[in-house]
């Protein structure tokens, strides 16, 4: 009977590609959503391209319709201002005629806001100054809240379609960091965005566009915006009021006025804090 044949198993390579597996897996678990993109690449596969440009002929189009129902004086006053000289003109020129078609120049308005806040164009802290410009304070701000909380609302469900490779390409270290603190406050998720959005700890743009990512609620999304960008509003509005002594954007928030708000965000989230310490007592 023939003596049974030794196996040998080349152990150094199974334990080289198992070094290269773990280090997948790492590399995969790094991320936070999982995949990691190249830098320089396009982040959008086709038909989240696709969907974009979609969503963006709806909103292209809505504003067409309204630029076209305008009367033709109108058409070279409509300009996105980028500074304050601008919008003084910008008051100056639409001023008589939001008085006389006020319907029609809301509801262009709205568009163009919620159209800004969606595709991330800057320039929404004009369009609030001008609500406060032209409406006074109440009717502004009740304005702009709507349009912040719709915009940001719209935004939130495009980056769930199409944000998770933007945000991985774009801030990367900044999104672990907001996964994690998001992680840690899952019982009190409504009370830490409310500190974000009241104070400007993170980019109210980031916010927008992550969210979606690190799986925050709509509902805990959409309260805590329309809630937390009350005060920050309240304040674009009312410099806008008196839109004459402003005399650069820079002066909306001052070190007295980031003092304020921080004091009220810090009130919504001291309960958070209390309850945590309790425990760990």
């Amino acid at each position: 009977m023939a003596a049974p044949r030794s196996i040998v198993v080349d152990t150094g390579r199974f334990d080289e590609e198992k070094r290269v597996d773990m280090s997948c897996v790492a590399a995969e678990l790094d991320s936070p959503t999982g995949k990691r993109y190249k830098e320089g690449k396009f982040p959008l596969s086709r038909w989240e391209f696709g969907a974009a440009f979609a969503v963006i002929l709806v909103f292209s189009t809505g504003l067409l319709c309204i630029y076209l129902s305008m009367p033709a004086p109108e058409y070279a006053q409509l300009k996105l201002p980028r500074t304050i000289s601008d919008l003084r003109i910008l008051k100056d020129n639409l001023g008589m005629y939001a008085e006389v078609y006020p319907a029609k120049f809301i509801l262009g308005y709205c568009s163009i806001y919620i159209f800004m806040q969606t595709f991330m164009i800057p320039g929404t802290i004009f369009m609030s100054l001008l609500a406060g410009a032209l409406f006074g304070v109440f009717r502004g701000l009740l304005l702009v809240v709507f349009n912040a909380t719709a915009g940001a609302s719209s935004c939130y469900f495009l980056s769930k379609l199409i944000g998770r490779p933007i945000v991985n390409w774009m801030w990367p270290e900044k999104l672990r960091f907001f996964q994690a603190e998001i992680a840690k406050r899952r019982d009190k998720l409504l009370n830490y965005m409310l500190f974000l959005r009241i104070t400007p700890t993170l980019p109210n743009l980031f916010i927008n566009l992550a969210s979606p990512i690190v799986d925050i609620p709509f509902h805990t999304f959409f309260l805590a915006t329309a809630v937390g960008l009350i005060p920050a509003a309240y304040i674009t509005v009312k410099a806008g009021v008196a839109l004459g002594e402003l005399k650069s954007v820079k002066d909306l928030y001052d070190f007295k006025t980031l003092s304020v708000l921080f004091l009220i965000g810090a009130l919504i989230i001291l309960p958070t804090a209390l309850k945590r310490k309790r425990i760990y007592e």
